[in-house]
């Protein structure tokens, strides 16, 4: 195995209403938006798209965006080389910030695939003992929970982030009284595409209910090296 470090970021973008602002070329080879509410209009390379709230759009390179006629808050995921400049952006009406930040070795002989989604539970639902096929970077949308790995129990609320190695064995609880949900962004083996990530660590929870529903938004082939 001939493996690369690279580096999986989140940022959190905050558009005025109307407000325009050009992402460079070289800020990430690979990149996920997920608008968390208002409206975004997105251009790159000919091609067009108007997100609303909970959808997701990829691209790799430049793009324009801008806001619709209410302002506009997104998460934006980039996967690059490790040493890439910061991609915070700058401009009119434009506030951005790095949540979070996650090393992840990755072979470019192998067929890799970003996934974005979005995960919804119940008032006091739970993630039953897991792992996942591949490391990425979640973001609370709404509610609270409380993720246990290696021994330890963190609670996150509103637009907290965490990373999750993938194969860490997690549990997660949420708020008993409210909705939870998180978007996330993972690089997974390309052999999922279409498929869960998920495996379950002890073999009686495979077939117990599961309160957590999923909706996802990109599927999408990661070409390395970046």
């Amino acid at each position: 195995m001939h493996g690369m470090e690279y580096e999986l970021r989140l940022y959190m973008d905050q558009m005025a209403p109307q407000a325009v602002v050009q992402m460079p070329l070289n800020s990430a080879p690979v990149r996920a938006i997920y608008v968390v509410s208002g409206s975004l209009r997105l251009g790159s390379g000919g091609a067009t798209a108007t997100l609303g709230a909970n959808s997701g759009w990829h691209n790799r390179g430049a793009v324009r965006a801008g806001a619709g006629y209410l302002a506009n808050l997104a998460l934006r995921w980039e996967l690059a080389a490790h040493d890439s400049p910061d991609a915070a952006l700058a401009g009119g009406g434009v506030t951005s910030s790095l949540l979070n930040t996650a090393k992840l070795t990755l072979d470019p002989e192998l067929a890799y695939l970003l996934r974005c989604d979005r995960v919804d539970f119940p008032p006091g639902g739970e993630a039953l003992l897991h792992t996942h096929a591949g490391g990425g970077i979640r973001c609370l949308l709404f509610g609270a929970i409380e993720i246990e790995t290696k021994g330890k129990r963190t609670p996150y609320g509103l637009l907290a982030s965490w990373f999750e190695s993938g194969p860490d064995p997690v549990y997660a609880a949420v708020s008993k009284t409210e909705s939870t949900a998180f978007a996330r962004v993972m690089i997974l083996p390309r052999s999922l595409l279409g498929k869960s990530s998920i495996s379950y660590v002890n073999a009686g929870d495979v077939a117990k209910p599961k309160s957590q529903q999923y909706q996802v938004f990109i599927d999408a082939p990661v070409e390395l090296p970046l």
